[in-house]
């Protein structure tokens, strides 16, 4: 029997493991700066964070010692998004791994959470788009140097989330009571054969279903839309099953493009762990 930390761990694997992920670094694919053993590393690397979730470490803390974990080899940000849903999820099995649970774990966050969160941007480079002229004190890339302007505020780690939520689907995730990673985890248990491979599929589905935010910061929402209306084509003639060849030309030419639909790869990862912290997928 796994504990939920090893099951975090595990679904950041699997999901790096998962080809074709278009876009994104898979067993298959490398980007120009991040390999596929980067990733491997930066798993085993936020294993004590991830126990420090299962604990009574309070949220904040844990999220910061998984992200100087999974940062400390050469790739540095590798699974920066996938944990900030791993850990609340990691925690919530103390009790019930449902959306009530976790809803109940992010309210429960406080203002010290949130100065751990941008502690953590110390320890690794984040793409961060600019925030609005009334959040820049509040901007994540000032670290330690924004925790004042936190604690001025009085805001805790959800209410830091919430401000977030336009253009982050990581953010939407804590609001929403992690609607598409349940979604995400529901979708592979309904599938069959290997678990990557069940993996690459639902990370297809729900590209298909939503633009990706990191798509859209990094480049603009136009792009986003194209590369989530193409997915939809490959998912509406089954092309996982009956024409692999065209998602990995997708995938493909997605990495010669530079487009990295990360967010998407990121609730992929959420969906993994809790379908196996349910016991619903065999591995």
């Amino acid at each position: 029997m796994r504990t939920p930390a090893q099951n975090g761990e595990l679904a950041l694997l699997l999901e790096v493991a998962s080809t074709p992920k278009p876009g994104n670094v898979d067993r298959h694919r490398d980007l120009d700066d991040l390999r596929f053993e980067h990733f491997l590393a930066g798993a085993v690397g936020a294993r004590d964070g991830l126990e420090m979730a299962a604990t009574d470490s309070a949220i904040g803390p844990a999220f910061e010692r998984a992200i100087e974990g999974m940062a400390a080899q050469e790739g540095d940000n590798t699974q920066f998004g996938a944990l900030l849903l791993l850990v609340p999820l990691v925690r919530a099995t103390r009790n019930d791994l449902s959306r009530s649970a976790v809803e109940s774990v992010v309210e429960q966050t406080t203002v010290d959470d949130a100065a751990a969160f941008y502690r953590a941007f110390e320890h690794v480079d984040v793409f961060v788009p600019d925030p609005p002229a009334d959040m820049a004190p509040l901007d994540v890339r000032r670290g330690s140097d924004a925790i004042p302007a936190l604690e001025a505020r009085e805001l805790t780690l959800v209410d830091v989330m919430d401000r977030s939520v336009p253009g982050d689907d990581v953010a939407r995730e804590w609001i929403t009571g992690f609607e598409r990673s349940f979604a995400a985890a529901d979708r592979l248990e309904t599938k069959s054969g290997p678990l990557p491979d069940r993996a690459a599929a639902v990370f297809l589905s729900l590209l298909a279903d939503r633009p990706d935010t990191l798509v859209a910061n990094r480049r603009d929402e136009t792009t986003a839309r194209e590369v989530s209306q193409r997915a939809a084509a490959l998912v509406d003639r089954n092309a996982i099953a009956t024409d692999r060849d065209a998602v990995e030309t997708f995938a493909t030419e997605l990495v010669d493009r530079g487009i990295n639909p990360g967010t998407t790869a990121d609730i992929t990862a959420a969906g993994l762990f809790i379908a196996l912290e349910r016991d619903t997928v065999e591995i």
